[in-house]
């Protein structure tokens, strides 16, 4: 399989977001959302899964990621322009709908985006992070979620979070990944938000959270959620009830010991899982 990928440069009003894009131009479209803190680098592993099937794989540098849109104030990291950034880059490419896929902090995204505009989501592939409904239950009544979660006081204290970080050759960053990801995948997310400001843009959406996950209604999309039981910051209790908030053909895949990295990590079986709801959608 080749890899016939090229970045372009697509402006939504006053930012610029690099766009990672691959596959035929006439192709069925998939958007891939990345997480924290990584890129759109992070979907190289599925990319030729995908596009020798004929999608059209779309992956922005989401919003603070791409240099070109990383405004500075926390607000601006809102969730409501998070999905306005999905639905401008279906405009700005000209698509009616399109398939989406999310990973961490890119799955949180796309389930606002699927459900609050299900008639722009042909499927929904959610990775790692649940229904945010699900999720915020297990953040109230789940103690292990909240054990598991405690890392985002700390994301949330502006300057001691970036210092934490970044310091010392940005290794406790690099640590994050632990130890069987690639190399070289670990080394362009860390020199991306080794760039000034962008790992304080990444923080802002932990910063620009609302303090209830709860209002989203359940989405009416296809929607297949995939989950790894080794998963150290997701567990069990909200993944298992995820179900409940999706009013519509819905998957949940377990994959056994799989660590939280999954697109480095397990591509095929994630390109498995997306490609079955693809065909399912």
């Amino acid at each position: 399989m080749t890899d016939d990928s090229r970045t372009v440069q697509v402006p939504l009003e006053d930012l610029t977001f690099d766009v990672t894009v691959a596959g035929p131009d006439d192709g069925v479209p998939i958007v891939l959302l990345h997480g924290f803190p990584e890129s759109s680098a992070s979907w190289r592993p599925i990319t030729p899964r995908l596009t020798a099937t004929g999608l059209r794989v779309i992956a922005p540098n989401q919003r603070g990621y791409s240099p070109g849109a990383r405004p500075v104030a926390v607000e601006d990291y809102r969730i409501d322009h998070l999905v306005g950034d999905v639905i401008g880059l279906l405009d700005a490419f000209g698509l009616e709908s399109a398939h989406l896929v999310g990973h961490d902090w890119g799955a949180a995204v796309a389930w606002q985006v699927a459900g609050r505009h299900p008639d722009r989501i042909r499927s929904l592939t959610a990775v790692s992070v649940p229904h945010p409904t699900a999720f915020g239950w297990a953040l109230r009544e789940d103690a292990d979620q909240q054990r598991r979660s405690g890392y985002i006081g700390l994301l949330r204290t502006e300057g001691k979070a970036e210092a934490v970080l970044l310091e010392d050759d940005s290794r406790r960053l690099r640590a994050m990944f632990g130890h069987d990801n690639d190399p070289d995948l670990v080394e362009t997310h860390v020199r991306l938000l080794a760039e000034p400001g962008a790992l304080t843009a990444a923080m802002n959406w932990y910063r620009a959270m609302a303090p209830d996950l709860s209002d989203l209604p359940p989405v009416r999309v296809p929607t297949t959620y995939v989950w790894s039981t080794a998963d150290p910051a997701l567990g069990p209790a909200g993944a298992r009830r995820c179900g409940e908030f999706v009013d519509a053909p819905y998957r949940f895949v377990v994959l056994e010991g799989g660590s939280h990295w999954i697109p480095e990590e397990n591509p095929d079986a994630l390109a498995d899982a997306v490609l079955a709801r693809v065909a399912l959608s």
